[in-house]
């Protein structure tokens, strides 16, 4: 696998790029992250607005967030604005409503290839790929597997390949069959050669965030002055609720702040479990845990590139496992959309599911949560391709499907089917027709044919008795032959040799001296 992924990478072209919308495995639509033009749907009245910040405000200053790393708890000591006890701080709302203040509302994410940079903030909407899951399914394996290296390059062949994937999250797959401790080397070498679009750190460890903005800053050809002078890549961290930052997330947070890269807070707060079993409970709880993470990055850095995610979902009160893309999940995710509105911050949304295999209930719960994401005014969507089991399992054919998804959001907020001037009214064309004939064969149809409605790539609108003739191929057993021969065909971005040879020479450098050590 390796000498062929290197061919491959060396062979040049920009698969689903700006340039090329892929080859001829599936016609999809171009690369164009969608601007959001509907309004935001927000559940909340001014008063519950008020009820909810009110909540988060009196969280942070009344029973405050436990910050397990005490650099952080120095910095928020020297402030002046909280209060702390060993490592319980707490935080008056004037000071974090002044300090989160400073965070831009809108700010850009530039990948080595400047086509594919991002703006989070806006009505801009981006959407990425499944990040983290251990485990894999394939309908050729037919079982849930260990990640291996080789699935997860096959998942980054993916987000490169789908214009509508606009950014790479975390491992696609974690490679089990790479040691923890080098591992963030090898995924990074794949991702940064195998694809060009927007890249992500973990925050697991000084050594894992630093060796991954050192392996960007490469991958671009950058100085360090350029990599620090605009944001080049980005990290999420996740709380531990309840009411708790841990040790490395909030030290890679740190670590990123200082250097001027995008930063995501998303609390996965489960109501019922990790927060209050009622929704508003659970989205206060997660905007105070998110909030705190704001104003220490700002405190480093006033102006640092800020978002707020929302991962609040319920419990299934029978068994305790999480329940994604339910009726409360959308809820919440709406709700924390106005709420970020609120704080004037960018929010980061999750396209999710339970299902354990890609099937109707997999998409439904993902369309979901994908719509809620939509309507939350959500501006970087996680996990919107691949995601099964509640985030254990990764699924290329799940993958295939989202994307389809991910076309159907894209081409709803295509301003042509709402345009309303004199050849979209078509009076004309309907004096033509009149209440005797049809519309197949006028020019006015003819003219507009090819670009009218949206064009599926896997769905299949044939009758029964042609789908049955042509071999009556369910849906997930179609995406899984689009999958094969998108990696059969697959072409990676162009990258200069030399600046592939100094990544490689870096890899092989920290490899050498032992990577990142596992017990953080």
């Amino acid at each position: 696998m390796a000498e062929d992924l290197k061919r491959r990478t060396r062979s040049g072209g920009r698969a689903g790029s700006v340039a090329r919308r892929g080859s001829a495995v599936i016609e999809q639509m171009p690369w164009n992250p969608p601007i959001n033009t509907d309004r935001p749907t927000e559940p909340l009245d001014p008063a519950g607005v008020e009820a909810i910040h009110n909540g988060a405000m009196r969280i942070l200053e009344e029973i405050g967030i436990t910050f397990l790393n005490p650099e952080a708890v120095e910095i928020l000591r020297a402030s002046g604005g909280c209060t702390i006890e060993g490592e319980n701080v707490r935080m008056g709302r004037d000071f974090v409503m002044e300090t989160i203040a400073l965070a831009p509302e809108q700010w850009t994410i530039t990948p080595r290839n400047p086509d594919h940079t991002l703006t989070i903030g806006g009505r801009h909407l981006n959407f990425g790929n499944v990040s983290s899951p251990p485990s894999y399914w394939d309908m050729k394996i037919g079982r849930k597997v260990t990640g291996t290296r080789e699935m997860c390059q096959h998942l980054l062949m993916l987000s490169q390949y789908f214009n509508c994937v606009h950014f790479v999250g975390g491992y696609p797959v974690e490679p089990q069959d790479i040691h923890a401790s080098v591992r963030h080397l090898d995924v990074l070498y794949d991702k940064l050669t195998l694809t060009d679009k927007v890249a992500h750190a973990y925050c697991l460890g000084k050594e894992r965030v630093e060796d991954v903005m050192e392996m960007v800053r490469i991958a671009g050809g950058l100085s360090h002055e350029e990599f620090e002078e605009k944001p080049r890549m980005y990290t999420n961290i996740n709380s531990t609720s309840p009411l708790k930052h841990d040790f490395p997330m909030l030290d890679g947070w740190m670590r990123m702040a200082r250097r001027n890269q995008g930063l995501v807070v998303t609390p996965f707060t489960l109501a019922g479990a990790m927060a209050p079993v009622t929704m508003a409970g659970a989205v206060a709880q997660s905007l105070a845990e998110a909030l705190c993470a704001v104003v220490l990055a700002q405190l480093i850095r006033p102006g640092a590139a800020c978002a707020i995610g929302t991962f609040t979902s319920n419990v299934d009160m029978k068994s305790g496992a999480p329940a994604f893309g339910t009726p409360e999940y959308m809820r919440a995710t709406q709700m924390t959309g106005q709420m970020a509105r609120f704080y004037k911050l960018p929010m980061r949304a999750s396209g999710v599911c339970a299902a354990n295999v890609p099937d109707g209930q997999a998409i439904w719960e993902t369309s979901n949560s994908l719509w809620s994401a939509v309507q939350s005014g959500a501006h970087m969507v996680y996990h919107a391709a691949g995601w099964l089991e509640g985030g254990l399992i990764a699924s290329p054919e799940k993958f295939v499907m989202d994307c389809e998804i991910l076309q159907h959001i894209q081409r709803y907020m295509d301003p042509m089917l709402t345009a309303t001037g004199v050849d979209d009214i078509a009076i004309d064309a309907i004096r033509e027709v009149g209440d005797q004939g049809h519309f197949f064969g006028i020019q006015h149809t003819q003219d507009r044919y090819t670009t009218a409605f949206y064009q599926p790539f896997l769905s299949d609108w044939r009758n029964y008795e042609a789908w049955e003739a042509a071999g009556a191929v369910w849906t997930p057993a179609r995406a899984h032959q689009i999958y094969l021969e998108i990696i059969a065909s697959f072409e990676a971005p162009p990258m200069q040799e030399s600046i592939r040879e100094e990544l490689a020479a870096f890899v092989e450098r920290r490899k050498a001296e032992g990577g990142a050590p596992t017990d953080f």
